[in-house]
């Protein structure tokens, strides 16, 4: 019998291990409630299988480990700087570099350049921090996103496009107060969903009619251009490279997280076309990252980010990456338990609301979901909900999203197919038994990003 499909392997093999440990369901039930059953307060010694994130958690390459032996660490001008320079210049086009320690820090700069207070900056949804620098900056952001976004079960190829009407209603009722639209290449909290060229090359037009800009947030990019490549008419068996530079060339500015998609553990940095705006940043850079040539990164940094931006945009490389990814998730389907569709590009997200329908939304049946699953294996999720969402600024109220997931995140080069089906496994189980899964209250609450360090007890 011919087959029908051939395998694929990663494009690469493995040269050094780094042992875990396995723990009993005691010893893990032990470790949820000193965490307050929030995963991210959990020691990564009593973790099994980290698919917390994927931010820094990568495996770098021994091209990535040989560069870091060269680590220029003057305080001015090092060499490093002006590798990652050209890397960033060659692969998305900007004009102007500036380094920051990671990619929160770039919001941060960014934010204080740009928004004045009463500015409202449009985005295809939005991401945590993001939302927060802008908010403390004394700007509103307005989710113009596509309806499908905020639906699990739409199959839809672009979710994160732009909703363009609405858009431009936004952009109309608020002459002179958009200092720039806020486009995410993915959208994380849509489930790592793309946003297609032609729907950014229309978001250049409005862009360019109501003079205002357009800034990227480029941490998963290359993600993005491969959902491209397999879906978007036009792009089949156009390079990778070629479409970052593309989606790169459809906006004025980036902020990009180096630990997603450059494949470093630590790092970022601003990219932006504006003399002007670049001659602010790298006078704020100063104050709070570190001067302009380092922005709060070692030198053997700087050069482990400018490899990994070579190697993010290899075909073979994250085709091997997305593949990961799309294999949990096929797994995952076949069995019929809930998840975010399409498969994204860095996690899988559990829908937790079709998951766990007996716990209401103010009980964070994501939050709940994301501790059964440690406790039942070892693999440490996290939520994307309300406990995320966290709560307006102005009358303090919580928001609560129209989506409640928990994000199955897939570090870069770490894991085995085996510990994929490990995963899919411990899902299964729990979601055997979603029934004695009990909602969440929240005993402790911080003022910021709650989700990073709220605590929360089970209701009985």
């Amino acid at each position: 019998m011919p087959l029908t499909r051939r395998s694929w392997a990663e494009p690469f093999k493995i040269k050094v291990v780094e042992p875990v440990r396995l723990t009993t369901p005691e010893q893990r039930a032990k470790a949820l409630e000193a965490a307050g059953y929030n995963t991210f307060l959990l020691r990564s010694r009593d973790v099994y299988i980290d698919l917390l994130t994927d931010s820094g958690t990568s495996a770098m390459s021994d091209r990535q480990w040989a560069g870091m032996m060269l680590g220029d660490e003057a305080y001015a001008g090092s060499e490093n700087y002006y590798h990652l320079e050209a890397a960033v210049q060659n692969a998305y086009g900007y004009k102007h570099v500036i380094p920051t320690h990671q990619g929160r820090g770039a919001e941060h700069l960014l934010s204080r350049v740009l928004i004045k207070p009463g500015d409202i900056i449009p985005g295809n949804m939005y991401f945590t921090t993001t939302r927060l620098h802008q908010e403390m900056a004394g700007g509103t952001f307005i989710d113009a996103v596509i309806p499908e976004a905020h639906d699990p079960a739409s199959t839809h190829p672009f979710k994160g496009n732009f909703d363009i009407d609405k858009l431009e209603r936004i952009l109309s009722e608020n002459p002179r107060r958009v200092p720039y639209i806020c486009a995410a290449a993915t959208v994380n909290m849509a489930g790592g969903q793309p946003i297609s060229l032609e729907n950014l090359t229309h978001v250049r037009e409005l862009a360019d009619r109501h003079k205002t800009r357009i800034i990227l947030d480029a941490t998963r990019i290359a993600e993005n251009a491969y959902f491209l490549q397999q879906r978007e008419p036009g792009q089949k068996g156009r390079p990778i490279r070629a479409i970052v530079r593309d989606l790169a060339n459809l906006t004025d500015g980036c902020t990009m997280s180096a630990k997603k998609d450059p494949l470093a553990n630590i790092g970022g940095f601003i990219g932006i076309n504006d003399d002007a705006v670049a001659e602010e940043i790298s006078n704020l850079v100063v104050v709070f990252e570190g001067l302009h040539t380092y922005g709060g990164m070692a030198g053997r940094d700087m050069e482990a980010v400018a490899i990994g931006i070579e190697e993010s945009l290899e075909d073979d490389h994250i085709r091997a990456r997305v593949g990961q990814v799309e294999y949990l998730g096929e797994k995952l389907l076949g069995w019929g338990i809930p998840i975010v569709l399409p498969i994204g590009g860095h996690g899988i997200y559990l829908d937790a609301k079709a998951f766990l329908p007996h716990i209401p939304q103010s009980q964070y049946p994501a939050q709940a979901l994301a501790a059964a699953l440690y406790l039942d294996s070892g693999v440490r999720a996290m939520e994307r909900g309300a406990v995320s969402a966290g709560r307006d600024p102005v009358s303090g109220v919580e928001r609560f999203p129209k989506l409640e997931l928990v994000r199955l995140t897939i570090p870069r080069r770490v894991y085995t197919q085996a510990h994929m089906d490990v995963t899919a496994e411990s899902v299964y189980c729990v979601y055997e038994e979603r029934h004695n899964v009990r909602g969440l209250k929240m005993t402790y609450e911080p003022r910021f990003l709650r989700f990073f360090q709220a605590r929360f007890a089970p209701i009985n």
